[in-house]
């Protein structure tokens, strides 16, 4: 199957994208298509992640667990909506932490394209979703492709931060190799838990702590 992916994440998954499983997943979104179903995002930002933040310049991964299932949210990005479009709750905190952290005033809008860009792999651990209905893809093959992409980065590279919020993305500590790379770990930012370690977390500060320990250049979180 033909995936429209940035070349060196094509190069990294390629044995992946030849799995029954990955197949399954492309027959199962060209079915709900098919019967007429809303899928999110659409089609040409599926892989966006991938496309914004290439494989050799992850510094810093957010994971995420399903993309927004509102009209013209999702983007492809973990936690990010494109501009003009409200900020969802949980990237209000976002914006809340990173302002009492490392200074910053709210953005104006919600685009998290800029940190991608820097190499913040901003990846859900589903790629899709059914409008209106949240983790409607989990099951469907995502979560083995997703999960994949966190070992090769484990196993390839070095020096990344993952930054696992919620006991969902904790779950996935078991696929990083924690002796070469650092874990941050707090609560999800939603309005249900923010209030149970993840403000006051400082992770955007961390990040560039560490980053700059090993001779890294820190992300600007500005947007």
């Amino acid at each position: 199957m033909n995936v429209k992916i940035e070349s060196s994440w094509k190069t990294q998954l390629k044995d992946e994208f030849k799995k029954p499983y990955f197949k399954n997943i492309a027959e199962h979104l060209k079915t709900e298509k098919a019967q007429g179903k809303v899928i999110y995002p659409p089609g040409p930002l599926i892989f966006n992640a991938f496309d914004k933040t290439p494989f050799d310049k992850v510094k810093v991964v957010i994971l995420g667990q399903d993309p927004y299932h509102g009209p013209k949210q999702a983007m492809g990005l973990s936690f990010s909506v494109p501009k003009g479009i409200p900020e969802p709750p949980s990237l209000v905190n976002i914006f809340k932490e990173l302002q009492d952290d490392v200074g910053i005033p709210i953005p104006k809008d919600g685009d998290l394209t800029p940190w991608a860009l820097q190499g913040v792999l901003l990846l859900n651990a589903s790629l899709t979703v059914r409008a209106g209905e949240p983790m409607s893809h989990s099951k469907i093959g995502w979560h083995t492709f997703t999960n994949c992409v966190i070992q090769t980065l484990s196993n390839k590279k070095e020096h990344i931060v993952f930054l696992l919020w919620g006991k969902f993305a904790q779950e996935k500590v078991e696929l990083i190799n924690t002796k070469k790379h650092h874990i941050l770990k707090a609560a999800h930012p939603s309005p249900l838990s923010a209030h149970n370690g993840f403000f006051g977390c400082r992770h955007f500060s961390k990040t560039n702590t560490y980053l700059m320990k090993q001779n890294l250049d820190p992300i600007d979180w500005a947007l």
